[in-house]
C-alpha cells in the first residue's frame, strides 16, 4: 500500500487533524454521514462509546462527521440505532443518559435520527418537539413510560 501511495499524483493523504476537521468536512456539498449510537436521551444527546461509565468503543470521527455533515450545503447527518437491547428488554431511548455515560454527539448537533420505527429530523426543534419525535422512534412497549418521564422532566 505504501508503495502505491508514495509519490502517486492520484492519491492525497492527510492527517486525521485535517480529515476530521468539521469545516473541511462541510466543504463537501450534500455530504451524508451515517453513525450509530448505543443510547439516546429525550433531548437527543447520543452516547455512542460507553455503557454508563464503562468504555465500549471509541469516538472515532462521529462527532466530527456529524458536525461537518450538519454544516454541509445540502448535507445530512444520520444517527441510526436499534430501539432496544438485550432481546427487547431494554430501551435504548431513555429519559436521561445513564450516569457516567459519555456524550459522543451533543443534542444540538443531532440532525436525523433513525430507528426501525422511523426517521426524524431534529434540526431546529425545541426540547418538547425533540422529546415527542424521539419517543416516536422508541419501541412501542416503552413509549408510555417515556411519555411519563418526559412530563416529569417538564419536557412535555
Amino acid at each position: 500500500m505504501y508503495d502505491f501511495v508514495d509519490d502517486n499524483p492520484h492519491i492525497e493523504a492527510h492527517p486525521v487533524s485535517y480529515v476530521n476537521y468539521p469545516p473541511n468536512i462541510a466543504k463537501n456539498d450534500n455530504l451524508v454521514s451515517v453513525n450509530s449510537t448505543i443510547e439516546i436521551d429525550l433531548t437527543g444527546q447520543c452516547c455512542s462509546e460507553s455503557m454508563g461509565p464503562v468504555q465500549w468503543s471509541g469516538t472515532g470521527g462521529q462527532h466530527d462527521y456529524a458536525r461537518g455533515a450538519f454544516d454541509s450545503k445540502g448535507g445530512k447527518s444520520i444517527i441510526a440505532f436499534y430501539s432496544t437491547a438485550k432481546s427487547g428488554e431494554v430501551s435504548r431511548v431513555v429519559p436521561l443518559l445513564t450516569p457516567g455515560a459519555v456524550v459522543t454527539t451533543p443534542r444540538t448537533e443531532v440532525h436525523w435520527l433513525v430507528s426501525e420505527y422511523g426517521a426524524e429530523n431534529l434540526k431546529g426543534k425545541t426540547v418538547s418537539e425533540r422529546a415527542r419525535a424521539i419517543i416516536g422512534l422508541a419501541h412501542p412497549k416503552f413509549r408510555d413510560e417515556l411519555i411519563a418521564a418526559a412530563k416529569e422532566l417538564k419536557y412535555l
